[in-house]
């Protein structure tokens, strides 16, 4: 990203702070942030890269993922995959391609200080955008945030060529409510991020699982039932995994158990279904796509199942 000496990234982010405290009508979240109940950390392990001009990116995604266990990741064996010349930097989605390549679930925290903290308090040191401009004049910025001082209000990171960056809490708010409070975690194998929740985790899982990354999936999905039993994503996504590789018995297993979760959920007996048909049992695939069809008649796949799966039967049957 935009690279401009430190002392005028300094002047800048202070005539943004006066700026943004005389017209901003959007509460402030660090007003609200009970400081007592937060801990005085800072993960000093954090490996540190000093980062050229324009290559904050690059240099920021190696340290969260060499935090993962991806020791061979560094600013230069990622700059071919995240930093675009045109731009002069990178974005968001470049960052997370990268990581999904790198064999990790990175995962989008929502936009909450509280949960920001939480993360780090956790030992996972979170990925931020930054704007240390305006609005109309941005200075694009990634940067890592490693630590949090409660008693002087002070956040730490690992930002630029300062590796041990402090900025009040206000300052680093303003500055991250410009890059529309975007942060990153990206957890090592077998880890949930802190703050995970179902809807953004499974998300996170189906991206891996769309480029074929389907071990690292299944795996994920597997972390995820262990954490949330009640939600049948978990499951469905197992079953679809097998059902993709040709596990056809396996994915009945799982369509199965998912159904017992969330029994009003079309997709899922529509992919028994299917699952079904792949083993010949015809009669019991009928039955799931009424189910499937029951649930959401008006579907335009889903009201269709039954004519789907009664031709996919037929099908199976002449071809034996």
């Amino acid at each position: 990203m935009t690279k401009w000496p430190d002392a005028l990234q300094k002047l800048l982010l202070s005539c943004l702070l006066i700026f943004l405290i005389g017209c901003s009508s959007t509460p402030m979240q660090y007003r609200y942030l009970d400081s007592q109940t937060l801990s005085d950390v800072e993960l000093t392990n954090t490996p540190f890269y000093p980062q050229d001009e324009f290559q904050c990116g690059p240099a920021a995604l190696a340290t969260v993922l060499n935090v993962a266990g991806v020791d061979d990741a560094t600013p230069e064996t990622l700059k071919p995959q995240v930093y675009l010349p045109e731009r002069e930097g990178s974005l968001q989605s470049e960052l997370l391609g990268a990581a999904r390549r790198a064999e990790r679930i990175p995962y989008v925290i929502r936009p909450q200080l509280a949960d920001l903290f939480k993360e780090v308090e956790a030992g996972n040191p979170v990925l931020v955008l930054q704007n240390l401009g305006f609005a109309r004049w941005p200075i694009w910025h990634y940067a890592v945030v490693i630590g949090y001082n409660p008693r002087r209000n002070e956040v730490i990171l690992r930002s630029g060529t300062t590796e041990r960056e402090t900025m009040s809490l206000r300052a680093f708010e303003h500055s991250w409510r410009g890059g529309n409070y975007w942060a990153m975690v990206v957890p090592a194998l077998g880890e949930l991020p802190a703050t995970a929740e179902p809807i953004r985790y499974f998300a996170a899982i189906a991206a891996q699982e769309q480029q074929g990354r389907f071990e690292l999936a299944e795996a994920s999905y597997r972390l995820a039932m262990e954490r949330w039993p009640s939600e049948y994503m978990a499951p469905f996504g197992l079953g679809n995994i097998a059902f993709q590789q040709g596990r056809f018995s396996e994915a009945e297993f799982y369509y199965y158990k998912a159904s017992e979760i969330a029994a009003e959920e079309p997709a899922i007996f529509f992919n028994l279904a299917w699952a079904l048909v792949r083993q010949n049992r015809g009669e019991e695939a009928l039955l799931a796509a009424e189910i499937a069809q029951m649930l959401a008649p008006e579907h335009a796949r889903y009201g269709a199942s039954v004519e789907i799966i009664s031709n996919a039967v037929n099908q199976t049957t002449r071809s034996h």
